[in-house]
């Protein structure tokens, strides 16, 4: 079975994307609105230029920033780790997984396509990660 490509997977993807002046407060509305976990803020042109997740809303609310008047760029993942629209299937849930990561960015020259997280992938690829990484384990 040939492995799907980032580009097939978001194909009919609106990845939630805001510009970096909106609020916290208005990134964890529209996060909740399109239940989503991740905003990706980007410029007129839709060039990343970071990510927004419920990890960075519970830092500013541990930190005791007011979301209201805190721009989702002063507490953003900058230029974060991004894969392109040929990588493969296989290539995200690595990449997830090795770093920890809920989600990743999918972008073509800076532009902005689509985003991915756990969620998006099949049980068949999950258990081919699951084989991969226990392989790898067994190497060690």
């Amino acid at each position: 079975m040939p492995q799907r490509t980032m580009g097939e997977i978001v194909r009919d993807q609106r990845p939630l994307v805001l510009a970096p002046t909106a609020t916290v407060s208005e990134a964890c509305a529209a996060m909740y609105a399109r239940k989503v976990g991740a905003v990706l803020v980007a410029d007129d042109d839709r060039r990343l230029q970071g990510i927004f997740t419920g990890r960075d809303a519970v830092r500013l609310l541990a930190e005791g920033l007011d979301a209201k008047a805190t721009a989702v760029a002063a507490v953003m993942t900058r230029s974060p780790t991004t894969l392109g629209p040929r990588a493969t299937a296989m290539d995200a849930l690595l990449l997830l997984n090795d770093c920890g990561f809920r989600h990743v960015p999918i972008v073509d020259d800076g532009r902005i396509v689509g985003i991915v997280s756990r969620y998006d992938f099949r049980a068949k690829e999950h258990a081919r990660l699951d084989e991969e990484t226990g392989f790898l384990e067994a190497m060690r």
